[in-house]
């Protein structure tokens, strides 16, 4: 039979149950998140408050020392850079924005969930919600960061360089909803090192590829003058601390990594190429 739009019913039928199945399995996923902790360990931080305090206090000092000695030479060298050397770097500095990696890690997890896992043996179901469980777990971890510096630095408002016309560090413009002045942190090097230290979680052997990939994404952001070294600098603090805070998250639930009673985080096996392959060809079939 054919539908009011020239549909077989049957098709649509099947559309219609993939979409519902998607949906509540994305539903379920985000209720497994919301879920209390279920590790409580003795130490809930890997540093006391005392300590804390100390590297946000020493983190400041560099900063103030960084805006007065670093960023007002460094930005105008960059500003001085031959034009060839800011063209090429305007194409590499196009790869930090966060949606290289949510919108394929976004679609990938929603194809998962609309996946038929109750037609599949117990170890294939199993090697699907790890998989899914890492894909939620790198989305989070990039996209929370990324969320976070969105907002953070249009409430702090910090001058971009040479937005007055000169290199001054020090312009500030709070709550101003101005691209202008949403220069701390900077989102690119936000997403460049939260990207290292979530693939790098998972994979340990991609480090290397990784960092040459964030170090290439932070000094893109100066030498085409969007940024001061402190705007990336803080970026790549907070993408760090920010996949840092989600790990730990998910550590807690026991959603790929557990916590030690001593407040180590430690990462569950995940399916080798192997079984993934296994799972592919049920499906398939």
């Amino acid at each position: 039979m054919t539908g009011a739009h020239g549909l077989p019913t049957d098709n649509r039928g099947a559309a219609a149950s993939t979409l519902r199945r998607c949906a509540a399995n994305a539903v379920a996923a985000l209720a497994t998140l919301a879920r209390p902790a279920r590790v409580h360990p003795r130490q809930a931080w890997p540093l006391s408050r005392q300590q804390l305090a100390i590297a946000a206090a020493v983190m400041i000092a560099m900063f103030l020392i960084g805006m007065t000695f670093i960023d007002p030479p460094t930005t105008n060298a960059a500003r001085n850079l031959p034009h060839w050397v800011r063209s090429a770097f305007e194409e590499i500095t196009d790869f930090g924005k966060s949606g290289w990696f949510l919108w394929p890690l976004g679609i990938l997890f929603l194809a998962m969930a609309a996946l038929p896992r109750n037609l599949l043996p117990r170890a294939a179901q199993l090697v699907l919600a790890a998989m899914m469980v890492r894909v939620g777990f790198l989305f989070v971890a990039i996209g929370a960061p990324s969320l976070f510096v969105t907002i953070v630095k249009r409430v702090i408002g910090r001058a971009r360089p040479f937005v007055t016309g000169i290199a001054d560090p020090f312009v500030f413009s709070p709550f101003k909803w101005s691209a202008a002045y949403a220069g701390l942190p900077s989102g690119h090097a936000t997403t460049a090192f939260a990207v290292l230290a979530a693939f790098g979680c998972l994979w340990p052997r991609a480090r290397t590829v990784l960092l040459i990939y964030a170090l290439l994404i932070v000094a893109s952001r100066i030498i085409v003058v969007a940024h001061y070294p402190t705007d990336v600098l803080a970026g790549a603090l907070v993408g760090a601390a920010g996949v840092v805070m989600v790990r730990r998250y998910f550590a807690l639930r026991r959603l790929g990594f557990s916590v030690g009673p001593d407040g180590a985080l430690h990462q569950f096996p995940g399916p080798s190429l192997r079984r993934i392959k296994s799972v592919a060809r049920e499906l398939l079939s």
